[in-house]
């Protein structure tokens, strides 16, 4: 039995001799070029980001009958890259509602964007305009 050890102990430091450590496998020009992960990379605009930034938020409130709404718009992206508007509405001061449409050009979303901006206005939405605490 103790020579069954041995020979097992001598398998194991033939086979850690034949291993490179880790250190000396990674100091090769190709892992260590400026490709690498930690390379500091200039930071660059990608061309498939959003040209100009579209937010809004407008309100409508009549007292009279108990109404006070908001109404809330921006154009992001997807995690895929792709022009989202988003829109988020309802009474000041609650969680509201929220829906996303993702379109193939940016084009798409602006101009649904302003479509919904001129609807809201005709229908009494005004920019907030006074903060509140």
């Amino acid at each position: 039995m103790g020579s069954g050890r041995g020979a097992t102990r001598a398998v194991h430091h033939r086979h850690l001799a034949r291993v490179r450590s880790f250190t000396k496998m990674n100091q090769s020009y190709v892992i260590d070029s400026n490709v690498s992960l930690d390379a500091a990379v200039p930071f660059d605009d990608d061309p498939s980001m959003i040209a100009q930034p579209y937010q809004l938020y407008i309100e409508r409130a009549d007292p009279a009958k108990n109404m006070a709404r908001y109404y809330a718009m921006e154009i992001g992206q997807t995690m895929f890259g792709e022009p989202c508007l988003t829109r988020r509405w309802g009474r000041i001061g609650k969680l509201g509602q929220e829906k996303h449409h993702v379109f193939e050009r940016e084009e798409e979303a602006v101009r649904l964007f302003l479509d919904l901006v001129k609807q809201k206005r005709a229908r009494g939405y005004r920019p907030r305009t006074a903060l509140r605490y």
